[in-house]
């Protein structure tokens, strides 16, 4: 059966207020930009849902898309007939052909926004239900978790029918909370953190320090495609490549071991700051997991941390490591992650790094380096490069070809 709408709700934004347009609009604006290889779909976002009229768009590639929008509660595909009781009847007997195979039990759902239709909302629940045991005697009706929920909606455009109901996304439309720097590594918990991120409404941007020739092509590669597997969740993601081998070459040269972790991530969190500025963003984010590592524990996190009065948000921060994995395979970014490429915090890991650094040595240690001329030297060679998903960067290859 060939559905000509599709029919999104929008669960947590309802709750809103006054507030509840600028979320819908934007949720409006997000989907029509997952959906721009479809440019015949029309998107009309009314106060209580959205409706995506098709015009002939295939919806079994439309609706893998669709789950990947944030701000979605659920959405049913649907078809639209006229307001005739016969046409409505026969084709809520052609949509329980196709899924009753007749062990399922069954429940009509009829709600009338037209109300000068010639039924209420009651008797088209009986009329309807009639003509599904018309066609099936034996089946039973179940007023409470059916099987089958057969919702038919009356408009003014309308009557349309849907037998299922898929699971969106949840959360809230990414943009609606602000700009996120997200400090990308290349590993398993960086783009778990993004994912929540933008699951509250928070628009990342992905700043991963690459230092060649100590870190790989590949290495920086993963970093992309990790970015890539984030994309379609919001379209488009900028990626800003920040070469870091000085800085890291100046630290090994001038700190003692020990310090070196802490001393890196506080140019990294310094640089990612600087970063912040220049792109009106309003936080850092990033995957750091309590206890993980030396310089997560919450001693580093202090030492680490006073560089900045910018807000970091750790998404996975209280998560078990199994729990952020199990996240990451659900976003299919773990086997991209557990690549054997090194990122430049692997590459010049010290044997014996400080879980508890005191703040009086990293200042003198720090004293022994050019901070401001090297951030300054690094943000004047930023990379940036917008990153699409997947899905769109195969369709730009094979466009080359034709």
């Amino acid at each position: 059966m060939k559905y000509t709408e599709i029919m999104v709700r929008y669960g947590e934004l309802s709750t809103k207020g006054k507030n509840r347009n600028t979320f819908i609009t934007r949720l409006a604006s997000n989907v029509k930009k997952t959906l721009t290889d479809f440019p015949h779909v029309r998107v009309h976002a009314d106060r209580d849902r959205m409706h995506l009229l098709l015009n002939g768009e295939d919806s079994d590639v439309i609706i893998p898309k669709l789950q990947k929008v944030f701000g979605i509660q659920n959405f049913s595909p649907s078809i639209r007939v006229e307001k005739e009781i016969d046409v409505i009847k026969k084709t809520a007997q052609e949509m329980m052909r196709e899924v009753y195979t007749g062990k399922e039990t069954f429940k009509i759902t009829a709600k009338r926004s037209d109300h000068d239709f010639i039924q209420t909302s009651g008797e088209l629940n009986l009329t309807l239900g009639n003509a599904v045991i018309d066609l099936f005697p034996d089946i039973k009706a179940k007023m409470k978790n059916p099987d089958i929920n057969l919702r038919v909606e009356i408009r003014k455009d309308g009557a349309f029918l849907s037998h299922t109901t898929i699971q969106g996304a949840g959360g809230l439309p990414v943009g609606t909370g602000g700009k996120g720097m997200l400090m990308l590594s290349g590993g398993i918990d960086s783009p778990v953190a993004g994912y929540f991120a933008m699951k509250r409404g928070v628009e990342i941007e992905a700043v991963h320090f690459a230092s060649p020739p100590y870190t790989s092509e590949q290495a920086l590669q993963k970093a992309k495609d990790l970015t890539a597997k984030l994309a379609p969740y919001v379209g488009s993601i900028q990626f800003i490549e920040v070469p870091f081998t000085e800085v890291q070459e100046e630290i090994k040269k001038n700190i003692p071991q020990g310090y070196w972790m802490t001393i890196t991530r506080r140019m990294m969190l310094r640089l990612t700051d600087a970063i912040r500025e220049q792109r009106k963003g309003l936080i850092i984010l990033n995957g750091e997991s309590l206890g993980q590592v030396a310089s997560q524990t919450l001693q580093s996190m202090v030492a680490i941390n006073e560089v900045t009065n910018t807000p970091i948000i750790r998404p996975v921060a209280t998560m078990d490591k199994l729990e952020i994995i199990d996240v990451a395979q659900k976003i299919d970014t773990f086997e991209l992650a557990i690549q054997p490429f090194e990122d430049c915090c692997t590459i010049f890991a010290p044997p014996q790094p400080k879980t508890r650094p005191r703040l009086d040595k990293v200042h003198h240690y720090e004293e022994r380096l050019d901070i401001e001329g090297m951030i300054e030297r690094a943000m004047a060679e930023l990379k940036m490069e917008e990153i699409v998903s997947e899905t769109e960067q195969q369709t730009d290859e094979f466009a080359d070809f034709l």
